[in-house]
C-alpha cells in the first residue's frame, strides 16, 4: 500500500471513530430524557390517584357536616319547643328546698 492511501484510510477511520462517539453520546442523552419522562408519568398518575382518594374524603366529610347541621337545627327546634313549654311549667312547680 502506498502512503497517500494509509493516510487517507487513517482519517477515514478516525472520521468514523468520531462519529461513533458523538451517535454514543446523542442516543446516551436521547435515553435519559426517555427515562426522566418515564419516571414522570407514574409520578402523575399517583398524584392523580392521591387526588382522588383526598376529593372522595372531601366528599364524606362534607356530607358528615351536613348531617351534623341537620342535627343541631332539630336539636335547636325541639329545645326552642321545650323551652316556651318549660317556662310555663317550671314557673308552677318551682319549689325551693332548704339544704
Amino acid at each position: 500500500m502506498s502512503r497517500e492511501i494509509l493516510e487517507e484510510l487513517m482519517v477515514f477511520i478516525g472520521v468514523m471513530a468520531t462519529l461513533g462517539c458523538f451517535t454514543k453520546i446523542i442516543l446516551t442523552i436521547i435515553n435519559r430524557r426517555r427515562v426522566a419522562s418515564a419516571a414522570t408519568v407514574p409520578a402523575l398518575e399517583e398524584i392523580a390517584q392521591r387526588l382522588g382518594r383526598m376529593e372522595q374524603a372531601l366528599d364524606a366529610t362534607a356530607i358528615e357536616v351536613e348531617r351534623i347541621s341537620e342535627a343541631q337545627r332539630f336539636t335547636t327546634k325541639l329545645l326552642v319547643e321545650r323551652g316556651h313549654q318549660g317556662a310555663i311549667e317550671s314557673s308552677r312547680a318551682r319549689v325551693v328546698t332548704p339544704h
